[in-house]
C-alpha cells in the first residue's frame, strides 16, 4: 500500500535521517515558544533553547556555569522530561509536549562559556511533533525548487517593485578588510544580486565572500553571497554582481511578489511599464 504524502510514516520515511538547525527563522517558522522550552533532570528544571531538531535526538543550549555542568553529566544516559510549547502562525492554539527522553551527552558549547549543549533522545517522538518538523523540512524542500526556478528571473528593483516587495530601500554588503558599506540594488533574484557603491568603494575580485543585510518590512535578511564580477561605470560608481546562497526568507519574499505579479494584471502592467 502506497504510503500517503504526508503523516508520520511518510516523514519518517523521507526524512528520519535529516535535522533542522534551530536559527531564528526556523524557530521562528516552527513556533517555538522560547520561554516554554524545559528540560526536567531529576527535581531540576532547566530552561534551554533548541539548537538541532531531529526525529529521535536533539540538542539543546542552556546557560551553565562549569560546576553545573560537571554536576548534570552525573545524569547521563538517565531519564529526563522534556517539555516544549509550539504556536505555529497557522493555529490559533498552542501544542505542548512533554516527551521522556534519555540525556546521552552533557557538554560545553564550543567558544562560548557558561553555555551547555545538552543532547537527548526520545524514547518515542509524538506524531503531532513528527508532522511538524516533517511538515517544515517539506516546506524546504519547496523553497529550494523555487530557489533554482526564480534564480535567473531578475526582478529590477524601481520604485515601484520595491514597495510591491516591501523593501525598505536599505541594503549594505560587508566583505574580509572592509567595513560595511551601504549599497543601491538594481536587481534581485533568489540566485543573484546586482547592486551600485559610491565611486570610493573597493572593486572585490570574482571570487571574494561577501555578506549582504537586506531590509524587508517582513524581514531583515542576511545572506551569503560570492562576487562573479565588479566593474567602474563611467561615472565612477562601482558596479557589483553577486551570487547568493539560499534564503528561506527572500525566496518566500520573491515567490510571493511573483505570485501577486502573476495574479493581478494591473500589477503585471505595472511592472512591465
Amino acid at each position: 500500500m502506497p504510503i500517503a504524502p504526508n503523516g508520520p510514516v511518510y516523514y519518517l520515511e523521507k526524512f528520519g535521517d535529516q535535522s533542522i538547525v534551530c536559527n531564528q527563522y526556523a524557530l521562528a517558522k516552527l513556533g517555538v515558544e522560547r520561554s516554554r522550552c524545559f528540560l526536567k533532570i531529576d527535581e531540576y528544571v532547566i530552561l534551554c533553547v533548541p539548537f538541532q531538531f531531529g526525529f529521535k535526538r536533539s540538542l539543546f543550549l542552556a546557560s551553565l556555569s562549569k560546576q553545573e555542568l560537571t554536576f548534570f553529566r552525573r545524569y547521563v544516559n538517565g531519564i529526563i522530561g522534556l517539555s516544549i510549547t509550539f504556536t505555529p502562525g497557522h493555529r490559533q492554539e498552542s501544542i505542548k509536549f512533554f516527551i521522556r527522553c534519555t540525556l546521552t551527552t552533557v557538554g560545553q558549547m564550543k567558544d562560548r562559556e557558561n553555555v551547555g549543549l545538552l543532547a537527548v533522545d526520545y524514547k518515542a517522538t509524538p506524531n503531532d511533533l513528527i508532522n511538524m518538523l516533517g511538515g517544515f523540512l517539506d516546506h524546504q524542500d519547496r523553497l529550494q525548487g523555487l530557489y533554482d526556478e526564480y534564480g535567473n528571473k531578475p526582478i529590477k528593483m524601481t520604485p515601484a517593485v520595491s514597495k510591491e516587495l516591501g523593501y525598505n530601500m536599505f541594503a549594505t554588503i560587508m566583505s574580509p578588510n572592509h567595513e560595511g558599506r551601504r549599497i543601491q540594488i538594481v536587481s534581485l533574484s533568489t540566485k543573484i544580486i546586482e547592486h551600485l557603491e559610491a565611486s570610493n568603494a573597493p572593486e572585490r575580485p570574482a571570487g571574494t565572500s561577501v555578506a549582504y543585510q537586506i531590509y524587508f518590512k517582513k524581514y531583515r535578511l542576511s545572506v551569503a553571497g560570492t562576487v562573479r564580477q565588479t566593474s567602474v561605470l563611467p561615472q565612477g560608481l562601482v558596479r557589483t554582481v553577486s551570487s547568493l546562497a539560499i534564503s528561506p526568507e527572500l525566496v518566500e519574499i520573491i515567490d510571493d511578489y511573483w505570485y501577486r505579479v502573476h495574479s493581478s494584471p494591473t500589477l503585471k502592467m505595472q511592472i512591465v511599464q
